[in-house]
């Protein structure tokens, strides 16, 4: 390596001056001397403002609403024909949409398109949803995008079958 590709260089001291000591004396004292139970005590309460906090209702259509849970608690019941596992579990349901007027939207797909209860499952899917208290209507959208496999059984439906 030739002096010319270096990429640091190198400077060569004498010495070094040593830093200057510090000693108790020489600090600064605080103003407003505090006593001891001054210091001790706590300024502010960090939990206040989250015990202060009120839990906030939570949205009948969201995830633990009691709409939503009825409408999850509804698909739990109803069982594919071939396989002993209800449908939720399966993986069958890809989505559960509820707005605030009680509407409910299923999303969902078959295990395959050739399946024997294509034509009758989303019927039992939007009458078993519909029954539900606080749902004023319900849709089934039955997709074939993207394609229903093993992968999207729940840990519950893998271990029914066999296959954990």
């Amino acid at each position: 390596m030739s002096d010319e590709t270096r990429k640091f260089a190198i400077e060569e001291v004498e010495g070094v001056e040593a830093p200057r000591r510090v000693f108790v004396e020489d600090a600064v004292e605080e103003t407003p001397k505090e006593t001891a139970a001054e210091k001790l005590e706590r300024k502010r309460d960090y939990l206040d403002g989250f015990l202060a906090e009120k839990p906030q209702g939570q949205a009948e259509g969201e995830p633990g609403g009691a709409i939503y849970e009825g409408v999850i608690a509804a698909l739990r019941d109803i069982f594919d024909p071939e396989i002993p596992v209800n449908i939720y579990d399966l993986g069958l349901i890809y989505g559960v949409d509820v707005t605030d007027d009680g509407h409910v939207a299923v999303t969902m797909t078959l295990t395959t398109p050739h399946c024997p209860v294509a034509e009758s499952m989303p019927g039992e899917v939007e009458l078993r949803v519909g029954a539900v208290p606080g749902v004023r209507d319900a849709d089934v959208n039955l997709v074939w995008d993207p394609p229903w496999d093993p992968q999207k059984m729940s840990d519950e439906a893998k271990l029914e079958l066999g296959m954990l």
